[in-house]
């Protein structure tokens, strides 16, 4: 926020314990900040183009580019989270050699297994996505090796798992994590989605909670979309996609019939694992969407 604003910390003070620099005390300083672009001694602002301003009659802004021969119509910095998180993508994709695997899985059994909870328990039934959690968590139990991380020439383990979840808020994409999620219910999962999900979008959430992750669980098909080759949240070495669940013909006991189908895919860094172990993986995911129940006994 100080280095968005222009200001420098130092000439903040902090209203927290020990000086302790807080959320308000930037904001308070924001707040009584010059208008951008004033200049000392009440001189006439320079004037300065921004991609916020009316457009002169040509329609262009910013002049012609060399390459297209198109009008410019803005320029964006990129800069504070959206910049990090360009950095975070650009490291993946430079660093870790991916690959990618998905399967198409019936998801019948698990909505209805949900809505006969609901039924049963409205305000305690958890969402679709804390139950796909508890299968994936499920599944680290018996692939530890996506839930590693690779420092030098090392593959490190971990006791338990940290499990991020992509939030889109309106400062951009962010990744909180449930710390120890491997010790929780879908219950406990889902309640601890919903509050992370919420301190995201408020921009509450601590540096511990966006950066602790060990694996990650993107949702995308609340985008209306059905699979995705996501980029690695480094320095993790797996992230699974669940697509959107949608009515398709599929073959049940030897006959066609209609049926919620959703597409599940893991992109994993082929260093720590081969296919085999990622194929285990995604299809253990699978069947646990498909055959809900065992599971779940921890609900």
């Amino acid at each position: 926020m100080v280095k968005e604003a222009g200001l420098k910390l130092a000439d903040i003070s902090g209203s927290g314990t020990g000086g302790l620099i807080m959320r308000r005390d930037v904001e308070a300083a924001v707040a009584g900040k010059a208008p951008a672009g004033s200049v000392p001694g009440g001189s006439a602002p320079a004037k300065t183009e921004t991609a916020g301003e009316p457009l002169p009659a040509s329609g262009v802004a910013f002049g012609e580019d060399a390459k297209s021969g198109l009008g410019i119509t803005g320029r964006t910095p990129i800069k504070g989270l959206r910049k990090t998180v360009a950095a975070n993508m650009t490291k993946s994709r430079t660093e870790i050699p991916e690959a990618t695997v998905w399967v198409d899985v019936d998801a019948t059994a698990l909505l209805e297994m949900r809505s006969q909870l609901k039924a049963s328990s409205p305000d305690s039934t958890p969402g679709l996505l804390a139950f796909i959690a508890r299968f994936v968590l499920a599944g680290l139990a018996k692939y530890p090796e996506l839930n590693t991380r690779i420092e030098g020439d090392e593959i490190v383990s971990f006791n338990g798992v940290n499990l991020g979840f992509a939030a889109q808020t309106d400062r951009g994409l962010m990744v909180p994590s449930i710390r120890n999620a491997d010790k929780m219910s879908a219950r406990q999962l889902d309640s601890e989605i919903r509050r992370l999900a919420a301190v995201a979008r408020e921009g509450k959430a601590s540096p511990a909670e966006l950066t602790s992750g060990t694996f990650t669980l993107n949702n995308y098909g609340i985008f209306g979309v059905d699979g995705s080759a996501a980029i690695i949240n480094y320095p993790e070495v797996a992230i699974l996609g669940v697509g959107r669940i949608i009515d398709k013909p599929w073959v049940v006991n030897g006959e066609l019939a209609v049926r919620k189908v959703t597409e599940l895919t893991l992109t994993f860094d082929h260093r720590v694992c081969d296919g085999g172990t990622a194929g285990g993986f995604l299809r253990y995911v699978a069947d646990a969407v498909e055959n809900p129940g065992s599971v779940l006994a921890d609900l």
